[in-house]
Parts: C-alpha cells; sequence; structure tokens
C-alpha cells in the first residue's frame, strides 16, 4: 500500500505544484492538501480541504484520513502573502505548534517533512564561508521569516523528543526563484533600481523552483531524516544578479538599509525586514555536501542558471536619464533622511 500524504499550504506555488505532483506518483496513493483558501491552480487527483493548521481541527483531518506522511509547506516567508507581519507569525508560529500537536497523537503518523530555510543561519559578517548542517546561526534573526523559523525548527525538534519513532526531514532552501514564484527576494531584484548596501556585495545562494519541489517529492517518498541544506552550485553576488536582472544599482549607507527596508514596504515595492536587508549586506553560504552525499540530490539549475531563469521573466526597463535619476534621487534622500534624524535627547 502507497503512501498517504498531506501537504499543508497548497494555495502558494510551492505547496499546490508538490500536491499534484505527489498525487500522480505511483508510490502514493493519496494526497491531501490543506490550506485557509482553496488554490488558485489544479491539484490533479488531490483532494483539497480547506483547514486551518491553527485550528485544533486539523488533527481529525489527519486522523479521519488515515495520513501516515505530513508535509509541512505553510511557513510563510513574506507577510505581505499572510495579510501582515501578525498573520504571518500567527500561522508560522501557532500554526506548526498545532499541526505537530495533531501530528503527535496521530498514531498513523510516521514521516515528517519541514520545508524551512537558510534565513535560520542568519547573516553577520562573522559567518563562517560555508554553514554546515551542524552549526547554528552567529546572531540569531531577530524578525520575521528568519527567527520565525528558527521557533518552527525548535518546535520540531520537541517533536522529535516526544516521537521517536517518527521519521523527522528538515530541508533548509536557500532563496527560492524561478519563473512562476513570487517573493521578497524576486521582488526585490524587480525594483527599478536596486539599492545595495555601500561598500558590500554579498554572496547569494538560489535554488530554482523547480528543484526546490523536486527535493521536496524525495523528501517524501524517500527515506532521508535529520537537516539538509539545499541549493544550487556555485553563488552569485548581489550586484552580478543586479546586472542579469537588468537593473542599475544605487549605493546606500548601512546604517540607512533597514529603514529603506520599511520604506519599500510602506510604498508596496519590496516588503523586507531588517534581518532580510542584513543578507544583502552580508550574504550567506551553505555547504550542499549533505544534499549530494546522504540526501542523494543534485539541483538541475545552478544558482545562476536559477537566477537567470527567474530573470527572464523580470520585465526589462528603459527608463529615461531623468527617470533613473529621479528613482537615485528618491532612494539617497530617504538614506540621508533617515541619516540625518537627531539622536534621542538631541534638539
Amino acid at each position: 500500500m502507497g503512501q498517504v500524504v498531506l501537504v499543508t499550504g497548497v494555495s502558494r506555488h510551492v505547496g499546490g505544484v508538490l500536491a499534484r505532483r505527489l498525487a500522480a506518483d505511483p508510490a502514493v496513493d493519496k494526497v491531501i492538501g490543506v490550506d485557509v483558501i482553496p488554490p488558485p491552480r489544479d491539484l490533479g487527483r488531490a483532494e483539497f480541504i480547506r483547514a486551518d493548521i491553527r485550528n485544533p481541527m486539523i488533527g481529525k483531518v489527519i486522523s479521519q484520513g488515515d495520513v501516515d506522511t505530513v508535509v509541512h509547506a505553510n511557513v510563510i516567508a513574506t507577510p505581505t502573502f499572510a495579510g501582515g507581519r501578525t498573520p504571518q507569525k500567527e500561522i508560522n508560529v501557532i500554526g506548526t505548534m498545532q499541526l505537530l500537536a495533531a501530528c503527535q497523537k496521530a498514531s498513523s503518523v510516521k514521516r515528517l517533512i519541514v520545508k524551512s530555510t537558510a534565513a535560520v543561519y542568519g547573516s553577520t559578517p562573522r559567518d563562517p564561508a560555508m554553514f554546515t548542517e551542524e552549526m547554528s546561526a552567529k546572531r540569531l534573526p531577530s524578525s520575521g521569516f528568519g527567527k520565525d523559523s528558527i521557533e518552527v525548527e525548535g518546535y520540531v525538534r520537541g517533536f522529535a523528543r516526544r516521537r521517536p519513532d517518527a521519521e523527522i526531514l528538515t530541508l533548509r532552501f536557500a532563496n527560492i526563484v524561478g519563473p512562476r514564484i513570487r517573493t521578497s527576494i524576486t521582488d526585490y531584484f524587480n525594483l527599478p533600481v536596486i539599492p545595495v548596501p555601500f561598500g558590500f556585495d554579498a554572496r547569494l545562494q538560489f535554488i530554482h523552483e523547480d528543484d526546490a519541489i523536486a527535493a521536496l517529492v524525495r523528501g517524501v517518498t524517500g527515506s532521508a531524516t535529520g537537516v539538509v541544506n539545499l541549493a544550487g552550485d556555485g553563488v552569485l553576488t548581489a550586484l552580478q544578479a543586479a546586472a542579469i536582472a537588468r537593473r542599475p544599482v544605487v549605493m546606500v549607507p548601512m546604517a540607512a538599509a533597514g529603514p529603506l527596508g520599511g520604506l519599500g514596504k510602506r510604498l508596496g515595492l519590496v516588503d523586507f525586514s531588517p534581518d532580510q536587508m542584513s543578507f544583502l549586506a552580508y550574504g550567506r553560504g551553505m555547504d550542499t555536501t549533505v544534499m549530494r552525499e546522504s540526501f542523494g540530490f543534485t539541483p538541475t539549475f545552478t544558482t545562476r542558471a536559477a537566477f537567470e531563469d527567474f530573470a527572464r521573466t523580470v520585465s526589462p526597463i528603459y527608463p529615461s536619464l531623468d527617470a533613473v535619476s529621479g528613482a537615485v534621487g528618491g532612494i539617497v534622500g530617504a538614506a540621508q533622511h533617515v541619516l540625518a534624524r537627531p539622536t534621542r535627547g538631541t534638539h
């Protein structure tokens, strides 16, 4: 008898395509996709159940479906897509707690796959060249998706202690890019002018959306456990990526990077936390030896090829000199305004 798989977060691209792909896999008997809103795309043979993982009722879905494998793909990276930072944190943290509590009670559940992120490693000037799975952040992420993911992984370790009989696999993905997925990093490189912290040219790793889904499928149908870093071969620098996306850059003071991220969020251009702006200054590298040797997975796309495939969907801009000057002037003016603010206690 094949697997009965529950996939969370099927209203978003990765979760929806994953559910459809698993439903077509002969090793899988049944796929149940859950989310709070119906998926915008066809799930194939997968069954959709409208359910909120923050609600204990998710336990009934698992028990009544006799689910043996759970894929938690519902950790949301961008608050815009969740309706704001508060619902994002509730879905990511409270939702994970409820889902794992339901899995703990369901004796049918034998395998758990968690879609995590490289953001758990943080990004600082003291980081190693490459993080291995055993390493931890030099400075823990203080906000947003990275902080949520640290908490999620903590709850997963707690679940492992309470259910030692269950197989658990945590997949830490580099930034996922591609022609069909929208994330904060793709929004960033869609800006008409790319702000880059002055004096920095961060090393970036990417994984293509197709490779991310293929890795999740392998996680479901395989037997690997533990933690695995996933990224395409090689690195790009922020300036190289901007050039591939055919975008001009403007250097901004590092002290203004966080406030500028907040400005971009308020203007609806890009949703970046201060931790993500640090990432654009210091970058991050992950060692992928475990991915290849233990997990047995080799991405089809390198980091560069993945980004190039995304960049083909970026609308080319042919701005006038006045338009570029205006955009650059706006960014620089905002940076100067931030830096000119008086410190507390001055007049």
